[in-house]
């Protein structure tokens, strides 16, 4: 016992050694294990200066002869013969290892791309399939390989992403983050079409690619769906206002068609009343006075139309705001920068609850605004700033409308 331990023992110790001559020493001190035959098949396979492929795929061959039971033996194996270009016999190898572990994520994962290699596109697919539903990590890895490999979003739902929630969830992720837009929306329909409840924030990222490449009404169509998935009220506001939330009668929701807002240092963000003859919440921003601060949030993006006429209103109410540089809003379209700047009358001081307006007309291209509260940093020596601003009902209206409720 004792002699066999320590040639074992010595046998191990060599093949784990960084050189051709020890680990082939302790394959021969141990011909029998598996293990130690599939070790010197990898040096010889991935060595530079020991390459061999037809030593490695012998002793590949020798590894699943002393432990045929291993799906990973037989998978290198494999991956041998069909670097030799043996097709055949690496099927029958991968076929080998699906059968020895039927369960395995990663067993499905390997013989799915190979039939994928080999054009046998439908067992491929089956076995990526198999492979995600033993892993669900693996969906927007599966997503990727096939979109890059069929460039049809279609053949990835149909054939690959299994149709339940978290798989059609992963598989948006994974298409909005390469922003293929319409690959995305797909996938957001087939989600949506479970009719199952949704967070609002899973619109957030297929949102933010609709704004980058200008498409209004999908992403206005997303975000009313995103609304009832997630079990918020939605109806049309009655004054044809494009403005989310623009009587901030919720919490900011920081992602899609709402607000956005992070945070600044030295500045203090709640809700407040409003004055009579208004409804919602008044936002209030407290300014500590510590810092020169530049403000750029909270902000909207709201869909429009191009060449089209736009009318900007909100109440504002200012108390002590120092230096020159006070709060106001600023409209732009960030992908045009050219086509819409403008801003509101810039408050600074105190002052009585007050409407501030603009009116705008978009560029031929411009598909949406940003709606922003804006201070720029003071330039003056005594620049920090204090003080307290008021907003509530925030509006935009398309000029018909606003014509309309100004005649009544």
């Amino acid at each position: 016992m004792i002699y066999h331990a320590v040639r074992f023992a010595l046998a191990d110790h060599r093949v784990h050694e960084d050189d051709l001559e020890s680990i082939q020493s302790g394959v021969h001190l141990e011909p029998g294990d598996a293990d130690s035959w599939d070790t010197l098949g990898r040096f010889l396979q991935l060595s530079l200066e020991h390459s061999d492929p037809a030593q490695s795929l012998a002793a590949y061959q020798r590894a699943v002869q002393a432990n045929p039971h291993s799906s990973i033996l037989h998978m290198n194996l494999a991956a041998a013969y069909e670097g030799a270009g043996d097709v055949d016999k690496a099927r029958r190898e991968y076929a080998a290892a699906a059968a020895v572990y039927p369960l395995s994520a990663q067993v499905a994962w390997n013989y799915g791309n190979f039939l994928l290699r080999q054009g046998d596109d439908a067992q491929g697919y089956a076995q990526i399939r198999r492979a995600i539903l033993a892993d669900r990590s693996l969906i927007s890895l599966a997503a990727s390989r096939v979109w890059r490999a069929s460039r049809d979003v279609n053949v990835v739902l149909d054939n690959v992403v299994p149709a339940d929630p978290e798989s059609y969830e992963r598989a948006l992720d994974y298409f909005s983050s390469i922003h293929q837009t319409q690959a995305s929306l797909a996938v957001w329909d087939k989600l949506i079409g479970l009719g199952q409840p949704l967070p609002l924030s899973k619109c957030f990222p297929l949102i933010d690619a609709l704004i980058q490449t200008g498409d209004s009404s999908d992403a206005s169509r997303v975000w009313v769906d995103a609304l009832k998935a997630a079990g918020i009220p939605y109806s049309a506001p009655l004054n044809h206002s494009l403005i989310w939330n623009g009587n901030f009668l919720r919490d900011f929701e920081n992602g899609g068609l709402d607000w956005r807002y992070d945070g600044f240092l030295g500045v203090n963000l709640e809700f407040d009343s409003v004055p009579p003859g208004h409804d919602g919440r008044s936002l209030r921003l407290d300014f500590g006075g510590g810092n020169n601060t530049e403000i750029d949030k909270p902000v909207q993006y709201v869909p429009v139309e191009p060449n089209q006429r736009y009318h900007f209103r909100a109440s504002m109410r200012t108390e002590d705001i120092t230096t020159e540089m006070g709060l106001r809003f600023l409209i732009s379209d960030e992908n045009h920068p050219n086509a819409v700047n403008v801003m509101t009358e810039n408050l600074t001081g105190s002052n009585p609850w007050k409407t501030v307006t603009t009116d705008f007309v978009t560029g031929p291209e411009t598909h949406f605004v940003e709606i922003r509260l804006r201070r720029e940093a003071s330039r003056l020596f005594e620049n920090r700033v204090s003080g307290t601003v008021w907003i509530c009902n925030v509006y935009l209206l398309p000029a018909e409308f606003d014509e309309e409720q100004s005649a009544k």
